[in-house]
């Protein structure tokens, strides 16, 4: 790349950055929190190993971290209406007919009792019981890229249930305790609601095995694939009589050449190929939709097999089920992404609007990376194949 190419580069980049944040303006009510946002989004996009206040007041040229701490604590703003133009900004980019919706949670580990909605709970990030804080994420996907949509902290029992506690880290009154299937059910319901475009809505087994989410998107023609624990009860019909089973037993009884290595999608090292399988449940869903239970089988491991319910418009094969199954990863790519690069993991708040702020900011700079490799993909994607040298098209 030449020096002229290079400094064309990096003005469309700043181009790029300050549309962005005039995209995400009008969530701020005060010339002075625009101006701090900004520079808390700056600091998130630049090389400050840890995204804390006092690093990021530097990095912005200030003495002091009043005014980065204050973006978060102190000042009035709402973190959810920068959520939805956080939204709108990603949508606008990555929107497609054949985008997924993708549900999962990610965990924050902490230290100390003060933190909102800390506690010793299961985190699915660390794989044990620990001291943390509980996020539920929803990311959106399509060919163009993919990032965080929205997030809600969960709240536990213990939280919801102590009125010192709620006052003391500000949860708002009409915050009440619900689980996280229960959370992703309203999240994704309201995604739905906007018109979302989306041909699938991926999770894991967590949301996968409750019902009611399960009934919410099939009430509304929604098709999805969701993974579901290989001990999840199931009752189907065998003679007409009602038998229960399970994943892993009606798997199982397949032959073997109920199995066909498909793609689940392009991986860091070319194409993810699994052995997969599929038998239709045949309980009565919406006219014109059908139920199936997946099976994805290493092909190194044949005892490593996930397993997944998956509801559709009947006439969708095989394939198109394997490869919506294998998006589910972006999600956690997100995940990666903005705590290694951007500091998701790095919020010192401790009140509840302080922690849905620090996620909303760094979605929006996460939002802004989706944007410009959506962009890049979009220019490539439109050059006309070039001629080789020399190269002469025959006459017709």
């Amino acid at each position: 790349m030449s020096v002229s190419d290079w400094a064309g580069t990096v003005s469309d980049w700043r181009d790029a950055l300050e549309s962005m944040k005039t995209s995400i303006a009008p969530a701020f009510k005060r010339t002075e929190q625009r101006a701090s946002a900004s520079a808390f989004v700056d600091g998130l996009l630049s090389g400050v190993e840890r995204k804390t206040g006092w690093m990021l007041a530097e990095e912005a040229g200030l003495a002091r971290p009043y005014r980065i701490q204050s973006l978060l604590g102190r000042s009035s703003w709402s973190a959810d209406r920068l959520c939805d133009r956080v939204r709108s900004y990603v949508l606008e980019a990555l929107g497609d007919p054949d985008g997924v919706l993708v549900i999962d949670e990610t965990g924050f580990p902490k230290k100390g009792v003060h933190s909102v909605g800390v506690g010793r709970q299961y985190s699915g990030t660390a794989g044990r019981i620990e001291n943390c804080q509980i996020g539920v994420f929803a990311a959106y996907a399509s060919r163009w890229g993919h990032a965080l949509i929205h997030r809600r902290l969960y709240l536990p029992k213990d939280w919801t249930s102590d009125p010192e506690r709620r006052a003391k880290a500000h949860v708002p009154d009409d915050v009440t305790f619900a689980t996280k299937p229960a959370m992703a059910c309203e999240m994704i319901a309201r995604l739905l609601d906007e018109g979302t475009p989306c041909a699938f809505v991926l999770a894991d087994a967590v949301y996968g095995s409750d019902h009611r989410f399960r009934r919410m998107l099939e009430d509304r023609g929604q098709a999805y694939v969701l993974a579901v624990r290989s001990t999840h009860t199931l009752r189907v019909l065998e003679e007409w009589a009602p038998v229960q089973t399970d994943p892993r037993t009606m798997i199982s009884e397949l032959p073997a050449e109920a199995w066909q290595p498909l793609s689940a999608g392009e991986g860091t090292k070319g194409q993810r190929l699994y052995d997969w399988a599929w038998v239709p449940l045949g309980d009565q869903t919406a006219e014109g939709f059908s139920r199936w239970l997946l099976a994805r089988r290493s092909l190194h491991d044949p005892q490593a097999i996930a397993y997944y319910f998956a509801h559709a418009r009947t006439g969708t094969t095989l394939p198109e089920l394997a490869a919506a199954a294998g998006l589910r990863w972006t999600i956690e790519e997100c995940f990666l992404r903005a705590k290694d690069d951007l500091g998701l993991d790095h919020c010192e708040a401790r009140s509840w609007h302080g922690w849905h702020r620090h996620m909303s900011l760094v979605m929006a700079a996460a939002a802004f990376l989706a944007r410009l490799s959506a962009n890049q993909r979009r220019a490539a994607f439109s050059k006309q194949n070039e001629t080789s040298p020399g190269h002469r098209v025959a006459a017709a």
